[in-house]
């Protein structure tokens, strides 16, 4: 571990008190007590997270992630029917329903990125809970040419939304089915990439969509992975235990792979100067 220092539990904080004010607001704003429960368990489950980290638990990032990605996956998605992929989002949003599936695509993954990054990938994406379990842990580094394939899984989730409503073909009873054929093919290719790459992340670098999304309010994140310079003794270890191949020695915004920080805080975990900090 790196050297003792005073925990910072302010990260946690911020994150619980951002996501208990969206749920209240909603609960007020829309006379919905279930986004009151929703928003203040997933932020109290990363509070929770955030802490335990803090306080040197190894798991408490898993245990986030399986605590809101399951609930997500399993209770809004498959006992809801709520579909909580992208093609859910394209869906309601363009038959102007405010609620489900873009509520939480404006707030995790537009413009919540403004304050937390990637964060989403990090501490609730269901399909990176299970890819993450795979032996492939250190990243071999990108692979050019293959960054191309998100953007083209993005314009085909669009234009299957947008071609099935046109033609009438989608419905609700339709969207579920999408999304549990979704998440099969999802989890299907992600452990393919894993085994074939040697990257357990593989899959969010070239074909998960929703990093794009996440992009534009990323590159302005307010909790972002520093630097201390003075402490830093250049050995690297930091750089080969990023998952997403971030250069978290330069602290600034330009730096490479920015917006793709999942704020795992492993880089912090691996320093043994306690360099990096969140």
């Amino acid at each position: 571990m790196s050297e003792s220092k005073k925990p910072n539990y302010l990260p946690a904080v911020v994150i619980w008190a951002t996501f208990e004010a969206i749920a209240v607001a909603l609960w007020l704003g829309l006379g919905n007590l279930f986004y009151l429960f929703n928003f203040s368990y997933i932020g109290t489950c990363l509070g929770v997270g955030l802490i335990l980290f803090t306080r040197g638990w190894k798991h408490a990032r898993r245990f986030v992630m399986f605590a809101v990605g399951m609930y997500m996956l399993v209770y809004l998605g498959f006992v809801q029917g709520e579909n909580m992929q992208i093609e859910g989002f394209w869906y309601y949003l363009f038959l102007g329903v405010f609620e489900g599936a873009t509520i939480h695509y404006l707030v995790a993954k537009i413009a919540g990125p403004a304050l937390f990054g990637r964060g989403w990938c990090g501490y609730a994406c269901w399909t990176a809970a299970f890819l993450e379990l795979l032996p492939w842990k250190k990243s071999p580094g990108r692979k050019p040419g293959l960054g191309g394939i998100r953007y083209a899984v993005l314009v085909a989730s669009l234009v299957f939304v947008v071609a099935g409503m046109a033609f009438g073909l989608l419905d609700e009873r339709a969207m579920f089915i999408a999304f549990v054929v979704g998440n099969v093919a999802y989890y299907a290719v992600g452990i393919a990439l894993a085994a074939l790459l040697h990257d357990n992340r593989a899959f969010c670098k070239y074909v998960c969509p929703v990093g794009l999304l996440m992009k534009p309010a990323a590159h302005v994140s307010l909790m972002r992975v520093t630097c201390d310079h003075d402490k830093c003794v250049g050995c690297g270890t930091c750089l080969r235990a990023c998952p997403m191949d971030v250069d978290v020695l330069d602290d600034f915004r330009s730096r490479r792979n920015a917006t793709e920080c999942i704020l795992c805080l492993e880089c912090v975990k691996a320093c043994k100067k306690g360099a990096l900090k969140l």
